[in-house]
């Protein structure tokens, strides 16, 4: 029988009977923790499959972000399978895996209720008990139509028909059910050792809204019941952290049917939070040399053809007309930029020059995504555009990266980098792309970072380096990029002039700290659960008084430290303490300030924190120390 040749990663050799299987070899090495698929240059094969070549071969391990992909799309296809079983007229479509869990939608008439939910998991216990094999199997793409058609299973039939015709297909079957899949998959149901079914709904096939609503049911996996019950307890925590629900009890923000989906009306105190975060922000770019500027809600829908929007972001937009003329509402800020930009002769002692505005943008989400703050149709941006010479880009794209580092710090999120490259629609030549994807990958290589290659996600008209912000539940949330822009610069014709008297192009870089601030608020109630800290909280002390005799002395406490910018509210009712104690607790107010007789006699204060903690009687001027230290320690030596 034929030798091959498998090389590992640390470049040792093994000598295989060819037709052996991976799982045979990992056996015979000992490989630990047990795999559940290997790498065979480059490609991932289930572990049963034989081995026919000379390669190099790696094993992927359950706990890698790659092995629990596989896991969850495996409990995914049982839970199809019990779905099957229970509701045999459901129709299958698909059923990936996504962070923390998978998801698998059917054609189905009615709705899977949460007595359903607990019939599949039992369903799909029997199926995990029977320890049923995954088998993968390979037909043509003329076999796989028939066979999905005579299973009266439309959906797959359809994806079929889009595969090209000499394509071969692979299948999955366990027991009597089969689904289309490229794999791999566990080696068998009996692999998957605790998971759970969290919720179901509505989903349009493909996304589309145009067609037929789906009916799809979340579940999660893990490879051990401790750490599915961890996930499970996340997840509760989570549903105590929706911003929607803190916006009531904190009286933030409303979005009201009547008013229009995806736009946010902010209260009081939600506009103030707003205010507090936006002023932070200006400060920050002030001191690092950006310019303030502002643009039109609205531009002549020849800037958004010429810029490459209406071709490649139309769908997005939102259009007007005005005296016979056609307008778009901005999706994006950076047209007006580069305008400004136009205003005037550059010479290359200018640059860089930086623009940065809280723009506000519109852009058209279909409604079945919309969610809170985390996405919503009208936003405002903290965005800025830098013109900068070739030469400049390394060092401005290494500035940006270490704001964005300085930023997150105050908050407390660690994140993780995403370097996008580009899509299949896009504008630009090979070379515009190769020469800015290089700069985004030079900067990131000089701060030592580690990072995920995203292919194909970057803009139309640039690569990007994205952070993915992880709050205190290690969720991950979209925030600051960084875009590299070539092209538009091309388009408009922008120009300095150089050292040797000729005129030059400018590069561009598009860039985001927090991104939305509608979407970046949503996380900073959820991250902090409403608990903002001091620097941050729109109303920071909240004055209790004991009786009506000392509203004199609270109202100059008031004065006093409204007069130091302290933000503060009194609470003068006629009421018990406990009740206004209870009350500011709800409203996460960080310092509750108890003012009664000795208080009045002492002239001070009896500060309280939201967490119960008393720090004793001190004078106004030392609370006002006190509250003035604690934000300059929150903002982690950032001035504000």
């Amino acid at each position: 029988m034929e030798t091959l040749t498998i090389t590992l990663p640390d470049g040792s050799h093994h000598s295989v009977k060819k037709g052996s299987t991976f799982a045979a070899l990992a056996q015979e090495l000992s490989i630990k923790p047990h795999p559940v698929a290997a790498r065979v240059d480059d490609e991932l094969v289930d572990l049963e499959s034989p081995i026919i070549k000379n390669a190099d071969v790696s094993f992927v391990d359950l706990t890698s972000d790659e092995g629990l992909k596989i896991y969850r799309h495996s409990a995914s296809h049982i839970m199809a399978q019990a779905v099957k079983e229970l509701y045999p007229d459901a129709k299958i479509t698909i059923g990936p895996s996504i962070e923390d869990g998978f998801y698998y939608d059917f054609d189905y008439e009615g709705t899977f209720t949460p007595d359903d939910l607990a019939k599949i998991e039992n369903k799909m216990k029997e199926i995990i008990a029977q320890n049923l094999n995954f088998t993968r199997i390979a037909i043509s793409r003329e076999d796989a139509i028939s066979f999905f058609t005579k299973k009266n299973e439309p959906y797959k039939v359809q994806l079929i028909e889009e595969l090209p015709e000499e394509e071969t297909v692979s299948i999955y079957q366990q027991d009597t059910f089969a689904d289309l899949c490229r794999g791999p998959h566990l080696p068998s149901t009996g692999k998957v050792k605790a998971f759970k079914l969290t919720s179901s709904a509505g989903a349009y096939w493909r996304g589309d809204e145009r067609n037929k609503m789906l009916q799809r049911i979340y579940g999660t996996a893990f490879p051990d019941k401790k750490a599915l019950k961890q996930h499970l307890n996340r997840i509760e925590e989570a549903k105590k952290r929706d911003h929607r629900k803190l916006a009531k009890t904190l009286d933030l923000f409303s979005i009201y049917e009547e008013a229009g989906a995806g736009l946010v009306i902010y209260h009081p105190k939600g506009a103030l939070l707003r205010r507090i975060l936006e002023d932070f922000e200006i400060k920050q770019h002030l001191k690092r040399g950006y310019q303030l500027v502002k643009g039109p809600q609205i531009l002549k829908l020849d800037l958004w053809e010429k810029s490459g929007h209406l071709e490649n972001y139309k769908d997005n937009m939102y259009f007007t007309e005005v005296e016979g003329k056609q307008y778009g509402l901005k999706p994006m800020n950076c047209l007006a930029h580069m305008l400004i930009y136009k205003s005037g002769l550059r010479s290359y002692h200018d640059l860089p020059i930086r623009y940065f505005e809280l723009g506000t943008v519109n852009r058209h989400e279909k409604s079945g995504v919309l969610h809170g703050l985390a996405r919503v149709r009208e936003f405002t941006q903290d965005d800025a555009h830098i013109l900068c010479t070739p030469a400049q880009l390394h060092e401005e794209i290494s500035a940006i990266i270490d704001f964005v580092k300085d930023v997150m710090a105050v908050f407390d999120f660690d994140f993780e980098i995403e370097l996008s490259t580009r899509p299949e629609k896009s504008i630009g030549t090979d070379q515009d792309w190769d020469r800015a994807t290089d700069a985004l990958r030079s900067a990131l290589d000089a701060h030592n970072f580690s990072y995920d290659i995203n292919e194909g996600d970057g803009a139309f008209y640039g690569p990007k380096i994205d952070f993915k912000l992880k709050d205190c539940l290690k969720r991950s949330w979209q925030c600051a990029t960084i875009q590299c822009d070539f092209v538009l610069p091309e388009r408009f014709d922008l120009t300095y002039i150089g050292s040797d008297g000729d005129k030059h192009r400018p590069v561009m870089l598009h860039r985001v700290i927090l991104g939305s601030i509608e979407r970046f608020l949503g996380v900073l109630v959820e991250h902090y659960a409403g608990a903002f800290p001091a620097w941050l909280a729109p109303v920071q002390a909240k004055i209790l008084t004991i009786t009506d005799a000392v509203n004199d002395f609270a109202h100059d406490v008031y004065n006093k430290l409204s007069e130091n910018s302290i933000r503060c509210e009194l609470d003068a009712r006629n009421e018990s303490l406990g009740l206004k104690i209870r009350e500011a607790q709800l409203q996460k107010i960080p310092y509750m300030l108890v003012v009664g007789k000795n208080e009045v006699e002492n002239l001070g204060v009896a500060p309280r924190l939201r967490t119960g903690e008393n720090l004793g009687f001190m004078s106004i001027d030392d609370f006002i120390v006190t509250i003035k230290d604690t934000c300059k320690e929150e903002l982690h030596g950032l001035t504000f």
